[in-house]
């Protein structure tokens, strides 16, 4: 005998599959979204607040496309018969594509007001660092028979004129990465006509700590660019010293230390304090950073100082750079995120401030949306604007 299926029962069974479907799809891509915008407007909420402002700080643009995906989702499932949760759903991933889309727009602005040649094309594919190689890696000194290397980024030397230079330390908490982490940092300057020289330095670790080392290393590698400008092209009355986040505390200390001779070479000639300093997302007192114990920094401070606060006072002031704020320090520019949980925008503007007090020139550049370690995404609108301020700061009048 056959049975024949009514015409509501062939056709029953694919809705519920594509109504059920979409009604997954859509759940799970709009808890992830929500939780994501929410977390990059509020970051005081738990969890949230944690992977918001990294997701929606630098991926803006994506997390509205997966926002608008959920969106119709729910839409054919509200079609489908899920009137209510299909609303619902439809709703709260229309204004999670909205409050996403709004993240970009403030980057977009703030980029444009800082003079950014802005690439689109960027922000979608520049997710990681690009794959790109030092025109030459040489070893600038050799402590305790281990040779330290810096990867030289060059710009194309044009007779009878010579380029500003940077030395660069890495990020890493004193005690992870390397000097490749700057790779495209060091080729997008070389590219716009400033020499860029990625030094590494001792990392701290268990039981070996590297407080009194790892500044000596930037002394090492500020001293041997100055000993090789000409061979390099690059103008000695014009080469300064930076870094990120840890990279940008040592930095910070040494060149000031330089400048207030209270730090000087253990091999070869002192070099001359550099020309203008860099601090992008630097800790400004190791001591608050133990303190504070915010995504690492107290075990950062402990493997880099070999103890605590209170087992080294001396040593923990010694490397802060709120220690050497003196009249006539080296011009200086602090880069920092709004949404910095490590090092919080407001000591950025303290220090800055104190800076000033002392007579100091001092730019404090702060960027809307943005966490720690927020040119991690090499064509996120923050790293763009980040790249276009510290080219400006290094080739002033450039324009």
């Amino acid at each position: 005998m056959t049975t024949h299926r009514s015409p509501a029962t062939s056709t029953g069974r694919p809705v519920r599959i594509l109504r059920g479907t979409s009604a997954v799809l859509a759940s799970f891509l709009a808890f992830l979204v929500l939780a994501i915008v929410l977390g990059a407007y509020f970051p005081a909420i738990p969890k949230a607040g944690v992977i918001g402002p990294v997701l929606g700080g630098q991926y803006p643009f994506h997390v509205a496309l997966i926002a608008l995906v959920a969106a119709v989702l729910a839409a054919l499932a509200w079609r489908a018969g899920l009137v209510r949760w299909g609303r619902t759903v439809t709703v709260i991933t229309t204004l999670c594509t909205l409050g996403a889309l709004a993240i970009g727009g403030i980057q977009y602005r703030a980029a444009h007001d800082a003079g950014v040649d802005i690439s689109l094309s960027q922000v979608f594919t520049g997710l990681a660092y690009p794959a790109t190689k030092p025109d030459a890696t040489k070893t600038y000194a050799s402590p305790e028979g281990k040779p330290l290397q810096v990867d030289a980024y060059l710009p194309k030397k044009t007779p009878g004129k010579k380029t500003p230079a940077v030395v660069l330390a890495h990020a890493g908490g004193f005690h992870t990465f390397d000097k490749s982490d700057l790779r495209g940092t060091g080729r997008w300057l070389a590219d716009h006509g400033v020499a860029v020289f990625a030094a590494d330095y001792r990392l701290a670790g268990p039981g070996h700590p590297t407080w009194n080392k790892a500044p000596q290393d930037l002394v090492s590698a500020l001293s041997w660019v100055q000993e090789n400008a000409d061979e390099y092209g690059v103008d000695s009355s014009r080469i300064s010293l930076g870094g990120m986040s840890a990279g940008g505390t040592l930095a910070m200390n040494t060149a000031y230390r330089l400048h207030n001779g209270t730090i000087t070479a253990t091999d070869g000639a002192t070099p001359e304090p550099p020309a203008s300093v860099i601090g992008f997302y630097p800790g400004t007192d190791v001591t608050q950073m133990w303190k504070k114990d915010v995504a690492g920094t107290r075990e950062a401070a402990q493997l880099f100082t070999g103890g605590t606060p209170q087992q080294y006072p001396d040593r923990y002031r010694e490397v802060s750079p709120t220690s050497d704020i003196r009249p006539g320090l080296p011009r200086t520019l602090l880069v920092v995120g709004d949404r910095d949980r490590s090092v919080r925008p407001g000591t950025i503007t303290e220090f800055g401030d104190a800076l000033k007090k002392q007579g100091v020139d001092t730019e404090v550049k702060e960027l809307p949306f943005a966490e720690h370690a927020f040119d991690d995404a090499y064509g996120s609108l923050t790293s763009q604007t980040s790249r276009q301020i510290l080219l400006d700061f290094l080739s002033p009048g450039r324009h």
